[in-house]
């Protein structure tokens, strides 16, 4: 069984040599001038669209055609905010093995910091090795071998600055869902207030939970709260369905 993860990053003479050692099972090992046979199942990872890629030109339909028997699509950290906790128990384990010093949270800090990675400001645009680099960092900085609220907060803040200049370098979240006429017609207060929604749209699994999380605070004084129902018609105030602001 052969892994070849970002396959989606190979050079075209490097594409010609994998699809020969696909088709044939035979390939030119490196500093040898004879070659080999091998017999081998090959699974491919990548995080690009290699359908784009093909007609762009940059990556061989032949290739492509032989990769593409099976496909699984696999969320990234932002769509599965679930795997968040026990992930950062995994990442201080393996700090742990590769300093020989184990490192830990104390209880606030630990709750302040999964508040906000699995709230709708955290993004994870680098999936599982984005928060892998956040744990090392925090690991890294802690005092005495403890995370405490202040390494948390810089930590939150660090990611906070980071994540707000991709953002703006992404553009309007609502360019796309939007024509510049409707745009024109939206006050700046509204403009804000619905990326907003977007945002916490794009990282919520359903309606129901993208409702929770805006109207957390106002839910609680109402005596029955149907939060889909009205974040539903807030988005109809401005002509936008639920399955239209995916992005």
């Amino acid at each position: 069984m052969l892994f070849l993860d970002e396959i989606g990053e190979l050079g075209v003479d490097e594409q010609a040599m994998i699809l020969r050692a696909i088709e044939d099972k035979r390939f030119l090992p490196v500093g040898s001038d004879k070659e080999v046979a091998s017999d081998f199942q090959l699974i491919a990872g990548t995080n690009r669209d290699l359908g784009r890629a093909v007609a762009a030109g940059t990556f061989r339909d032949d290739l492509y055609a032989r990769l593409n028997l099976w496909t699984f699509q696999l969320p990234g950290l932002a769509e599965r905010r679930e795997d968040i906790e026990p992930n950062l128990d995994y990442e201080l384990d393996r700090h742990a093995e590769r300093e020989g010093a184990r490192v830990s949270f104390n209880k606030e800090a630990r709750q302040r910091y999964l508040a906000y990675a699995t709230g709708p400001d955290a993004r994870w645009p680098g999936s599982f090795r984005d928060l892998a680099a956040s744990v090392t960092r925090m690991a890294t900085l802690s005092p005495k071998g403890r995370i405490d609220g202040a390494c948390v907060d810089a930590e939150i803040a660090r990611l906070t600055r980071l994540w707000s200049g991709q953002r703006d370098k992404e553009g309007d979240v609502l360019t796309g869902l939007l024509s510049p006429e409707a745009l024109a017609e939206i006050d700046a207060f509204d403009r804000v207030q619905l990326a907003a929604v977007v945002q916490t749209r794009r990282s919520s699994r359903s309606l129901s939970e993208a409702g929770r999380a805006l109207f957390a605070a106002s839910r609680s004084r109402r005596s029955s709260a149907n939060d889909a129902d009205r974040l539903r018609k807030y988005l109809a105030r401005f002509g936008l369905e639920w399955s239209a602001v995916a992005g």
